[in-house]
């Protein structure tokens, strides 16, 4: 009988997840089990560790970063089960971290994420080859077999047969996800209890003084040797010039202080130069002052910095205050000479006086500096979040904000608070800068857009037009599609020739050259997309107006011409005003037809019963909701409810937007119960 329970007696389980989130896990555990639960972090990890051996453990919870360092010693216990929380992060097969949990002994692994790729289709091999080893074959079939077909299926010029080959492989692959991945988005489970989420991708003129500062990086010596690197070298040998004599820039800004102990270069030389000249740009891209040196650096930095800063400013340099940093208060809080500050300040005027509590997130802790004394200066009442706040503050803070109607706005490091956040309070969000990686500016709208949300969130991600920050969210694009085509098997439009990883194909996305390129005086984004509709795939295929925070104006792109009516309406709403060049909804983009898993799901009845506001011909189809609305996925479902109250208001879609956002919570409340009344009332009669 002893040996018998012996037997059945279970191994303990191992939970690893982010350091933010271990006490939410120990709570929930709390209150719906009675597990025996420990956390392996921290000061009293060797009491921990003694009483696992000792079997008065049945849960152990520790962080990746705890694991990472002393994975050695917890890959040695037999675990029953072991949880990764934001799996994700085994994404690389390099990492210190995917190796550690390679050693994990265990009879069952489970992963959970709200991103299973991010940046590369092979990082959803390395996830899978994790969780169920072998599932996905070797990493070289997986390569051969899906992630190149897959790549350069999706290239804007591929020839037909690799678009067929594409397909079959994305069909393929997606049969065998499904396996072994359970997913539940937030719009299949709890959409119908949401108010819904609107991504705005906005566009913001550089000011005439960021222009000319960007243009000179462009002229130093250092980004110059990367611009030419593939150019004959001028001596006549038949070497390229970073092969022969322009390998290293002795002459340059930045290089000479990164060999300052070494003036024959590196290894890498040239190309050490790459990610601190793409940083001095982004800078740029969001404020002049982030070139400027930082107080809180070696003395060497410092000097560095300011001969930087003195040679991008040239004869502008009084204009900004000098080649140090600002000491005055006005002067940092100024928008003059930063155009995403400049739209900014107007858009908060506006979200302000109609009562709206804003997220503004951003990388940089300089940048959040500077956006915390242009908040004082307008007066606006507001929380802030980084990665000095301590741990036990940080949930006060957000309890605080969704509980006090004077908190307007949370200014947020996207490193420390972009995850494990819950601030529903909020319905406007803010990225001022954007990520390589997309899921992390989506995961910063996402602290917002949660379970009890109770207002339409809507989010707005500011670009420095004709900067590097323009080629960030292309990728940013490129690689959502990637996600798309290779995890849920959707039709993604083809709008890029470039391919990731693939010299041959860089097109306008990858390769040095592409980084560097000087976009001061084009719409990059809004070409591509133009490029796209004269190749006969229409973003929109029925030309409809877009509505951002009162502000009406087509989303096509500047170089094409609106109709008499979209001129005069944006002339008068003053989208110029606002120093906005351009803007779109970021899944008009992304998101362009329904995944393989879908096509079974959803059929439309032929010829003339067609899906709600489809155009064939250039004309508009009649609604016919009580026909097809029951087929229709969640969102669809929610914009034909929208046309039905701008119906019943008796107004168009657009005219009914401007309503809602000028309306006050009560005159909005009154129309929808207005409206329930009368849909009921005519059910009755029927």
């Amino acid at each position: 009988m002893l040996k018998e329970k012996q037997l059945d007696k279970k191994g303990p389980v191992l939970i690893v997840c982010p350091s933010s989130v271990i006490h939410n896990w120990e709570c929930e555990f709390s209150i719906w089990s009675s597990f025996i639960v420990s956390i392996y972090h921290g000061s009293n990890r060797d009491l921990i560790f003694e009483k696992l051996q000792g079997n008065g453990v049945e849960v152990l919870i520790t962080s990746f970063d705890t694991f990472r360092i002393h994975g050695n010693i917890l890959s040695d216990v037999k675990w029953e089960i072991v949880i990764v929380d934001e799996a994700h992060r085994l994404k690389n097969e390099k990492s210190k971290l995917y190796t550690a949990f390679l050693d994990i002994k265990t009879r069952k692994r489970v992963g959970l994420t709200g991103t299973v790729m991010q940046n590369k289709i092979m990082e959803l091999f390395n996830l899978f080859d994790w969780v169920a080893p072998g599932s996905l074959g070797t990493r070289e079939h997986f390569r051969e077999f899906y992630d190149e077909p897959l790549k350069q299926g999706q290239r804007s010029t591929a020839p037909e047969r690799f678009v067929q080959v594409a397909g079959k492989r994305k069909q393929h692959l997606v049969s065998i996800l499904r396996k072994y991945m359970l997913r539940r988005t937030k719009e299949e489970t709890i959409g119908h209890l949401m108010m819904g989420k609107e991504d705005n991708v906005v566009f913001c003129a550089m000011g005439e003084l960021q222009k000319r500062v960007y243009r000179r990086v462009l002229q130093l010596p250092d980004v110059q040797c990367l611009i030419n690197k593939d150019i004959p070298c001028s001596c006549g040998s038949p070497l390229t010039q970073v092969e022969c004599c322009n390998r290293i820039v002795p002459n340059g800004i930045i290089w000479p202080y990164l060999h300052r102990d070494n003036p024959d270069g590196c290894d890498s030389c040239p190309f050490c130069l790459v990610l601190p000249c793409l940083v001095k740009l982004q800078q740029i891209s969001n404020h002049l002052e982030l070139i400027k040196p930082n107080p809180r650096d070696e003395p060497d930095k410092q000097r560095k910095d300011i001969e930087f800063a003195s040679a991008v400013f040239g004869p502008d340099v009084d204009l900004v205050g000098g080649s140090t940093q600002t000491e005055s208060f006005m002067g940092l809080s100024d928008a003059k000479h930063c155009g995403k500050m400049r739209a900014l300040e107007k858009l908060m005027t506006s979200w302000a006086l109609k009562g709206d509590k804003i997220l503004l997130f951003s990388y940089s802790v300089r940048m959040l500096d500077i956006l915390e004394k242009f908040l004082i200066r307008k007066g606006y009442c507001f929380s802030r979040l980084d990665g000095s706040t301590p741990t036990n503050m940080r949930q006060s803070l957000v309890d605080e904000f969704n509980s006090s109607p004077s908190k307007q706005v949370f200014l947020i490091s996207t490193r420390a608070g972009g995850l494990g956040l819950n601030l529903v309070s909020a319905n406007r969000v803010v990225i001022f800068d954007p990520n390589w990686n997309p899921s992390q500016d989506l995961q910063a709208q996402d602290r917002s857009f949660r379970f009890g949300q109770k207002r339409h969130v809507v989010v707005f991600r500011l670009l420095a037009a004709g900067s590097l920050e323009e080629l960030v969210y292309s990728r940013q694009v490129y690689k959502q599609q990637l996600s798309n085509i290779a995890v849920s098997g959707k039709m993604e439009k083809r709008y890029f020739e470039g391919v990731q990883d693939c010299k041959e194909f860089q097109g306008e996305l990858f390769g040095i050259c592409n980084l560097f390129r000087d976009l001061s005086d084009k719409l990059f984004t809004s070409e591509i997309i133009e490029l796209h509709e004269k190749q006969g795939q229409e973003v929109d295929h029925c030309g409809n107006k877009q509505e951002l925070t009162g502000v009406t104006s087509s989303s096509r792109p500047k170089t094409m011409q609106p109709s008499e009516s979209e001129r005069t309406a944006t002339n008068e709403l003053g989208l110029e005003d606002l120093g906005i060049v351009y803007f779109h909804r970021n899944e008009d983009i992304v998101n362009s037809g329904p995944g393989f898993q879908e096509k079974k799901e959803v059929n439309f009845a032929p010829d003339d019963d067609r899906r709600p506001d489809t155009c064939v011909a250039g004309k508009r189809q009649k609604r016919k909701p009580d026909r097809v609305e029951n087929v229709l996925p969640a969102r669809d479902r929610k914009k034909i409810q929208y046309g039905l109250l701008a119906d019943f208001k008796g107004m168009d879609v657009v005219e009914f937007s401007k309503w809602v956002l000028s309306a006050t919570p009560v005159e909005r409340e009154i129309v929808l119960e207005n409206f329930k009344k009368r849909k009921k009332r005519t059910i009755e009669v029927r």
